[in-house]
């Protein structure tokens, strides 16, 4: 009973960090079921199910506070089901383990594009709005939905960085329709698992309480998601990317450094992530405070100025 009460903790707690930076539940969820002792093929197939009643519940609540691009989620979410079913399939005979590093490679650079791009210069506005294109769309679906099948995760670390840095959709419509096309990931991956296994290793009650506790905090994400200036949010955002990938490269699969030197990256990824939050934080207050006193000045011109 303990066991299934911290699972459906889990599910909130990964949950709501997905819904709310679209990403990490996979990722957070994989790794615990794999630290207590489930294979990779039966936690990815877990974690799968449980994500078809998650993404739901999270699709309704980030359409219901308008943070759904729909041409988005159909362009790559489709692509997405195909290669999470070709990973799902596949899974048991192939071996990512040489390309992991490669792709978190790539995707901490994408991090730190991210990062910097929104501390630094906020949410870029003159290609805001520009359609963006299935030649671009449909590769990244297939490569994020065979990455999320294989690897228990990651959808959301491929597919939000990748939209984020190309600067045509607002942070809140990039989280939104990445975790709604996610739906269609997790149902053609559990497809796969399915008829590939059966439901050899998986523990359905795993399933439920994952859900359970994913479905709880799927409104709050989404309402957290529309709260948190663009600016902030794509700091997050790229904090997370880099923390999350950096684990990668200096861990096993990596460089494999000692305990010491990575303790050390650790805490210099966290200072820096505080403080460009912190920084886009008082950038957003600035920008803010400038628009009101540049909205108070023609008021001022129209009544006449007292002095």
């Amino acid at each position: 009973m303990r066991k299934l009460v911290l699972l459906a903790i889990v599910g909130l707690l990964a949950q709501l960090v997905d819904g709310s930076l679209g990403m990490a539940y996979g990722v957070t969820t994989t790794t615990l079921l794999l630290a207590i002792g489930t294979n990779p093929v039966a936690a990815s197939a877990t974690v799968h199910l449980a994500e078809i009643g998650t993404t739901l519940v999270s699709g309704a609540s980030h359409w219901r506070f308008g943070n759904v691009d729909w041409p988005v989620v159909l362009k790559i979410g489709v692509p997405g089901a195909l290669g999470s079913f070709a990973g799902a399939t596949f899974l048991a005979s192939l071996d990512t383990s040489t390309a992991k590093p490669l792709m978190s490679g790539i995707l901490l650079a994408l991090g730190l594009y991210v990062l910097v791009r929104f501390t630094f210069k906020g949410l870029r506005k003159d290609r805001l709005g520009t359609p963006l294109r299935k030649r671009f769309l449909t590769p990244l679906g297939l490569f994020g939905g065979f990455v999320d099948a294989t690897g228990g995760g990651g959808w959301g670390p491929v597919g939000t960085p990748a939209i984020l840095a190309s600067g045509r959709l607002e942070p809140r419509k990039v989280i939104g329709s990445i975790d709604t096309s996610e739906f269609l990931v997790s149902v053609a991956a559990s497809i796969g698992f399915l008829a590939a296994l059966g439901s050899q290793g998986i523990n359905f009650s795993w399933v439920a309480m994952l859900f359970v506790g994913g479905a709880i905090a799927a409104p709050i994400a989404a309402w957290i998601v529309r709260t948190i200036p663009p600016r902030i949010l794509g700091s997050l955002v790229g904090g997370v990317i880099v923390l999350t990938n950096a684990r990668t490269i200096i861990g096993k699969d990596g460089l494999a450094l000692d305990g010491g030197a990575t303790w050390l990256v650790y805490a210099l990824v966290w200072v820096v992530w505080v403080g460009a939050v912190l920084y886009s934080l008082r950038a957003h207050r600035a920008e803010v405070a400038a628009e009101s006193a540049g909205s108070a000045e023609p008021e001022r011109e129209l009544v006449g100025d007292p002095a």
